[in-house]
C-alpha cells in the first residue's frame, strides 16, 4: 500500500512538473499570428522613436510632444454683460424712434409761428403743440385755429370761418355774412378794410374751408386768390397749446 502511494505522488509531481514546464514554454513562445512583415513594422516604429545613442550605445528615445488640447474659447462674464447692455439700449432706441415717429405722425408736432397775421391771439415766434389725432376722429370746426400746408415747404395758422358747403362774403363795412347772416364772432383785431375776394359771395365746395388770421388787416388768407379755400386734406391739425415762450404758456381759444 505505501508503495503505490508513493508511485502516485511522483505522477502528480512529474504532472505538476509537466503543467509548469509548459506554462513556461508558451509564456516564452511568440503568437503564431505575428509575421514577419507585423516584426518588421515594430523594429521601424522602435527605430523612429530613438533620437540617439549615449557613449556606452544605449539609445536616447525622443521626447513625445504632447498635444495641446483645443479650448473652447468662452466669453467672460463681463463680455457676456456688455453685449447685453448694446442689445438693451438698441432695442430701448428703436422703441423710442418708434414712439416718436408715431407721436409726430399721428398725434401731434411742434410748430412756430412766423409773421404778426395771428395777432393778438398768436405772436411772431409763438411754438405750438398742434393735435393731429382729433382731426383724426372729427371734422374741424368754426373758429378752430388750424395749420395748413400752403405748399410744400410752407405752412400756415389761421382761424377757420366759414364751414364746407357754406357761402362767405364780406361786406364794405368788414361785417362778415355766412350764408346771408352777420357772423357774431369777436377774434379780429380790427375792421376788415379789404375784403378781398370775399367783397363776392364764395360757396364752399364739400371738402373746403374759409379762414381768416385775427390780424384781419394784415393776413394772406382765403380773400387773397393765392391762398384761396382751404382744402380739407391740406389741414395738418388743431393749434392746440403754446408752449413757447413760457410767460404765455397755455391752451388757445378756439370757441
Amino acid at each position: 500500500m505505501m508503495k503505490k502511494k508513493k508511485n502516485a505522488d511522483v505522477v502528480e509531481t512529474e504532472a505538476a512538473e509537466a503543467v509548469t514546464e509548459e506554462t513556461k514554454t508558451s509564456k516564452d513562445k511568440k503568437p503564431e499570428t505575428e509575421t514577419a512583415e507585423d516584426i518588421e513594422k515594430k523594429a521601424e516604429e522602435e527605430a523612429a522613436e530613438i533620437e540617439a545613442y549615449d557613449a556606452e550605445g544605449n539609445p536616447i528615445l525622443k521626447k513625445k510632444k504632447k498635444r495641446k488640447s483645443k479650448k473652447k474659447k468662452t466669453q467672460k462674464p463681463e463680455e457676456v454683460n456688455i453685449v447685453k447692455e448694446l442689445l438693451s439700449l438698441i432695442i430701448y432706441i428703436g422703441i423710442v424712434v418708434l414712439i416718436c415717429y408715431f407721436i409726430l405722425n399721428f398725434v401731434g408736432c411742434r410748430s412756430k409761428v412766423d409773421g404778426s397775421s395771428m395777432n393778438p391771439t398768436l405772436e411772431d415766434k409763438d411754438n405750438l403743440w398742434v393735435d393731429k389725432l382729433s382731426y383724426t376722429f372729427g371734422d374741424p370746426k368754426r373758429f378752430d385755429v388750424v395749420i395748413f400746408n400752403y405748399d410744400e415747404n410752407t405752412t400756415y395758422v389761421k382761424r377757420i370761418i366759414g364751414l364746407p358747403g357754406e357761402t362767405v362774403q364780406i361786406d364794405d363795412e368788414g361785417n362778415i355774412y355766412i350764408n346771408g347772416e352777420i357772423l357774431k364772432e369777436g377774434y379780429g383785431k380790427e375792421v376788415i378794410l379789404n375784403p378781398g375776394s370775399a367783397a363776392e359771395p364764395i360757396t364752399l365746395g364739400d371738402d373746403e374751408y374759409f379762414v381768416m388770421g385775427d390780424n384781419r388787416n394784415n393776413s394772406a388768407d382765403s380773400r387773397d386768390p393765392r391762398v384761396g379755400n382751404v382744402h380739407r386734406s391740406t389741414i395738418v391739425g388743431k393749434a392746440w397749446l403754446r408752449i413757447w415762450p413760457l410767460s404765455r404758456f397755455g391752451i388757445l381759444k378756439h370757441r
